[in-house]
C-alpha cells in the first residue's frame, strides 16, 4: 500500500488479475469464453489457408473421401432420397426461419436483448460464411455422375454453417429450461451437436461440398457463437448480472424464471 497526504490507497490491480477475477465484469468467464472463439478461430485460419493453397495432402484427402461416399451414393438411391430430405430440411432457409420464430417469441417474452443476440449471431455469422466464400473462390467438386447439385463457391459450406449457428444459437436460448435437470440438457446438446454434424455430413455424402468446406463450416460457426456469446456475457456483468454458465444455464438463465419479466427492459 501506498500512503499520500496520511492516506492510504491501495495499487490498481494488473489487468491479468482482473481479466481473471471471476467477480470482474470482465473476469474469467468473459476471458476463458473469448480464449475459445480465438481458439476454433486459429483451425478455421490456417484451413483456410491450406485451401487458398492448394496443399495437396488436403486436397487429396477432400478427394478420396468424394469419391467413396460418391461411389455409395450411387449404388444406395434410398440414402440419397433420405440425405437430400435432411439437408433441405435443416438448410439455411428453415434455420433461418427457426430463429426467426424464436426472435418473435423473445420479443413476446420480454427479452429484447436476447432477441437481438439471435438475430446478430446469425447475421454475422452468415455475412461472413458469404464474404469467405467470395474471398477464397474455391470450386465445388466435379463428379462425372453427380446426385447432386448446388450452386456457387464451396469453402466455407454455408449448410455446416448456418447448422452450428442456429443449433448453438437455439441451444443456448433454451438451456436455461433445462438448467436443473441433467438428462434434458444432454438430450438439448445432443440435438444440437446432431444437426450441425448430419447437415455437413450430408453435404458430403451428396458430393456438393469437400470435407474439409464442411470442417471450416463448422468451426467458424463455433467460433461466431462464442464470440457473441461473450459479448452478450459482457452486457450481462456490467448491468449487474451474476455470471451464467453458459455451458450448463444458457446465455441468459432468468429466462427460465416465471412470473411478469420486466428484466429486460
Amino acid at each position: 500500500m501506498n500512503t499520500r497526504g496520511g492516506l492510504i490507497s491501495t495499487p490498481e490491480r494488473s489487468w491479468r488479475r482482473r481479466r481473471l477475477d471471476p467477480d470482474h465484469s470482465l473476469g474469467l468467464r468473459l476471458t476463458l469464453a473469448a480464449t475459445a472463439a480465438f481458439l476454433v478461430l486459429v483451425p478455421f485460419a490456417l484451413l483456410a489457408l491450406l485451401v487458398l493453397g492448394a496443399w495437396s495432402p488436403l486436397s487429396r484427402l477432400d478427394a478420396v473421401i468424394t469419391d467413396a461416399l460418391h461411389g455409395y451414393a450411387l449404388d444406395h438411391p434410398a440414402w440419397v432420397r433420405l440425405t437430400e430430405v435432411w439437408t433441405h430440411v435443416f438448410g439455411p432457409g428453415p434455420l433461418r426461419v427457426a430463429a426467426a420464430g424464436v426472435v418473435v417469441w423473445l420479443l413476446w417474452r420480454g427479452a429484447p436483448r436476447l432477441a437481438l443476440w439471435v438475430v446478430t449471431t446469425m447475421t454475422v455469422g452468415g455475412l461472413l460464411g458469404a464474404l469467405l466464400k467470395l474471398l477464397v473462390g474455391r470450386h465445388r467438386p466435379d463428379l462425372l455422375d453427380p446426385v447432386a447439385r448446388a450452386a456457387g463457391y464451396s469453402f466455407p459450406s454455408g449448410h455446416a454453417l448456418n447448422a452450428t449457428l442456429a443449433a448453438g444459437v437455439l441451444l443456448l436460448v433454451f438451456l436455461p429450461f433445462a438448467r436443473h435437470s441433467r438428462p434434458l440438457r444432454g438430450v438439448l446438446w445432443t440435438a444440437a451437436v446432431l444437426i450441425a454434424l448430419l447437415t455437413g455430413l450430408s453435404r458430403i455424402a451428396l458430393g456438393v461440398h469437400w470435407t474439409s468446406d464442411v470442417v471450416g463450416g463448422w468451426l467458424l460457426g463455433v467460433a461466431v457463437v462464442a464470440a457473441t456469446a461473450a459479448a452478450f456475457s459482457t452486457w450481462r456483468t456490467r448491468v449487474g448480472r451474476r455470471p451464467a454458465r453458459t455451458a450448463r444455464e444458457g446465455v441468459e438463465p432468468e429466462l427460465a424464471e416465471p412470473g411478469p419479466d420486466d428484466r429486460h427492459a
